[in-house]
Order: C-alpha cells, then structure tokens, then sequence
C-alpha cells in the first residue's frame, strides 16, 4: 500500500517507519524545512528507544522517505494519514485543531482518486465530521473516505505498542475505507491483534475515554498512596493486592508524583470541555485533573518536610526530569512544578537526566545541570528520584551517600528498598510507605 503521513512528530514518525517495516511504501510529510533535513541526514527529532535503526534501515530499504511537498505524495496515495499537533488551545483548553483542519484542506486539493484520509492525531469527538465537510467543500469532486485511527501508542515503548497492540481502532462505516485500512494492517494478523471497526465519532470517543481511564487509576493509587502514609500500611503491596483482581489489572497502579506527558492532561481537559459544550458533567475527570495538578506541586513540600520544614539555602538534587523513561519529553513532566516549588521556597537546584537536559533547559534555566547522578548528589541537602530511569536504581548507596551534605533521599517513584536505603545510613522518604532513618 501507497501510506503518506501528515506530520513528522511523535505520531507520525513512529507510526510511518513501522508501516515501512510492514512492508508498505510510507512518504512523511512535513512543512518544518530543518526537520525534513535532518531527517535526510538520518538525524532522529525525537528520543524513541529503537526508532533510529528503525528509520534508517527502511530508508535504506526505499520503503520511507521524508518531504516538505504533500502534492504528489497526497496523489498517489492509498491512505493519507494526519498526525499533526492537537495541543491544549491556549485559554480554554481545548484541542487547537487549527493544523488538522489546514491539512485537510490542503490534502483535499490534491487528491486524485479513490484516497482513505485518517485522522491518527488525538481528536475531539466530531472532528472527523468537520475534516469530511472541508475536504468536499474545497474539492468536491473528490472519492474520499475519512476514517478516524487513534493511536495507542507509550512513549519509550511506542514500537512494540505499534507492532503488538491491545487492538487496532477504525471507525469507519465505509466498505471501501474498511478494506484499504484492513490491508494496511494485514501484517498485524500474524499478533492475533484484533482490529475493531467502529462508527467514525466512537472511534475518536475510545481514544480520550481510554486516556481518561488511566489518568484516574493513577490518582486513584497517589489517594491510596497519602493515606496509606497516615495509616502506616505500604501502597506497593496494596497495589499489588488489588491488581491481581482481574477485574482491576496491575498496570497504571504505581504511586507518583502524579501524571504528565503529551497526552493524560491534555486529553483529560479536552475530554472535559467536550462534555461542557454538550452540557455533561463528567465529575470523576474533572476530580482527577485537579488533583492531579495539586499533587505535582505538593511534592515540593514532602522534600521540605523531610529537611525539617525548610529548604532555605539547601541544595536539592533531582534525578530524572522527563515525564517518564526513555523519553527526552519534557510536556507537562512533574518535575516542571517540583522544581519550581523547590525554587520558591528557596532551595538551590542541581539535576541530571540521561537525555532531558536539552529540553529541560527550555522549561527549567534556572538550575545547575550535571554530568550523571553523582555530580548530582555531591553537597546536596537531599536527592529527590523524580523519574525511574532504570539506571539510577543500580546508583552506589555508599559512594552516594559519601557525596550528599545530608544523606536524605525523597523517592517520589519508590525505587529502593527501604530496608536497603535504611542500612546504607539514608533518612529515606518515599509515596505511600513508611519513612526510614538509616
């Protein structure tokens, strides 16, 4: 199949080079001049364990190839795909759906023939509608289907996801539009992975609804978490102890500084304003976002607690700054309000990320950036684990300690033992477990 792809971002450039790895012809489409440049020079914009290899050998197999000109590629296209930006619209929080609906405009224009266009980006309920309306109100000649496709897809796990899904999303009603989008998954039938065809508007509902879902297992377990603090009982073993009810699942039950990234408070706020505009009150979203959001900032405060109620003129040292692991993204990370938390109750601020830094430097200037974890810790008041990078669980308690001021650690992602942290001579601090001192 003859794929193009709208978009060189996260979405569109994992999703296009596994399409070439499935052995389709994918052309990525993008108006960033730098971007497609870099590309050509095989030059990743994005940190994706795997995507690197995963690029150049498709490119070098001539089943992907990158442009700045969507005419022809649109041409000769079986299914074009948009995978543009959606972000949270600047005062209201809706998704800006500026760059969807100027893609599908520009796509109309240059269709020719039968031509799936999907909408791959993260879209309020009804968008595929409206991208039907402009596209036959600027060609109306045009034999076209659109077909909404969200993705699934885990940063630092996005290649996997891609290749063996939980399942595949097509909200289409169109026989046509069902086939073309049957073909181009063909490959994944090797993975049992079941594709679900859906009506276009249920398609782009499973998306936020599913987002929506996980982003409230999260609070549910940070709630559970500060209770569990108060009581004296260890949040892991209750996430444990619920997760083995099938009914509940283990995943997503991990207690932290709360939830960020592209795409949980984004969606969880588009979800909302989508319910508004159509006079639902979705109650359990809109607690979740809000505690969310307080919970980021209170974490500052637990580090204080641990130094005794005041951080004037501590060195505080942070470990991880991305939202997750193997990812260098930055949007909305809990690590943004800890250290501007950390800032204003005036704390000096050291930090080390395996491959953030660049990005965090946009987001955080203000502080010292350091060479790995040890660099970090060296003077500081107290190290704080903000992202679980699996390097730093293998860090030398003893060789860490001997560089701290204090030897204090607040574990906001509970990746030591507190028995281990306690026989290194740590004062350990961590989310829904008892404290130790060493």
């Amino acid at each position: 199949m003859r794929i193009t792809m709208i978009g060189t971002g996260y979405v569109g450039l994992v999703s296009g080079a596994c399409f070439a790895d499935f052995g389709h012809d994918v052309i990525c489409v993008d108006k960033d001049d730098r971007k497609i440049a870099a590309l050509h020079r095989g030059e990743i914009p994005i940190y994706e364990p795997g995507l690197d290899e995963l690029v150049a050998n498709n490119v070098k197999a001539k089943r992907l190839s990158f442009t700045t000109d969507l005419s022809k590629p649109v041409a000769d296209a079986d299914a074009v795909f948009i995978a543009v930006g959606t972000p949270s619209r600047r005062g209201d929080g809706h998704a800006d759906l500026s760059y969807v609906y100027a893609a599908a405009k520009e796509i109309a224009q240059s269709l020719q023939g039968f031509t799936v266009v999907v909408t791959k980006s993260t879209v309020p309920v009804g968008t595929g509608d409206e991208v039907e309306r402009i596209m036959r109100e600027t060609n109306p000649k045009a034999d076209v289907v659109v077909a909404s496709n969200p993705e699934f897809l885990r940063e630092g796990a996005a290649i996997r996801d891609f290749k063996f899904p939980d399942r595949v999303v097509v909200g289409t009603d169109d026989e046509r539009g069902r086939k073309v989008m049957g073909d181009i998954y063909r490959p994944l039938s090797l993975n049992q992975a079941p594709l679900m065809f859906t009506a276009r508007r249920t398609a782009e509902m499973i998306k936020y609804a599913a987002n929506a879902f996980l982003a409230t297992k999260i609070t549910f377990i940070n709630e559970i978490a500060d209770l569990s603090e108060k009581v004296g009982a260890n949040v892991q073993e209750v996430a444990r102890g619920i997760g083995l009810d099938n009914r509940i699942g283990t995943k997503f039950l991990h207690a932290g500084p709360g939830f960020g990234g592209s795409c949980f408070p984004k969606d969880t706020k588009a979800l909302i304003k989508i319910a508004q505009d159509y006079d639902v009150s979705l109650r359990i979203v809109e607690s979740v976002l809000a505690v969310n959001e307080n919970r980021k900032r209170a974490m500052a405060r637990k580090v204080s607690q641990a130094l005794g109620g005041s951080l004037r003129g501590k060195t505080i040292a942070v470990l991880g700054l991305t939202f997750k692991p193997d990812t260098d993204d930055m949007r909305d990370a809990p690590s943004i309000p800890l250290v501007t938390g950390l800032l204003d109750m005036g704390a000096k601020v050291k930090a080390f990320d395996p491959v953030g830094m660049e990005q965090a430097k946009t987001e955080l200037p203000n502080i010292t950036y350091c060479e790995d974890a040890y660099a970090c810790a060296e003077g500081a008041d107290a190290v704080v684990v903000v992202t679980e990078w699996t390097q730093f669980r293998g860090l030398d308690l003893d060789r860490l300690k001997a560089t701290m001021a204090q030897p204090v650690v607040v574990d906001l992602r509970n990746i030591f033992n507190p028995q281990d942290m306690a026989a290194a001579g740590f004062t350990y601090e961590s989310v829904g477990r008892p404290p130790v001192r060493g």
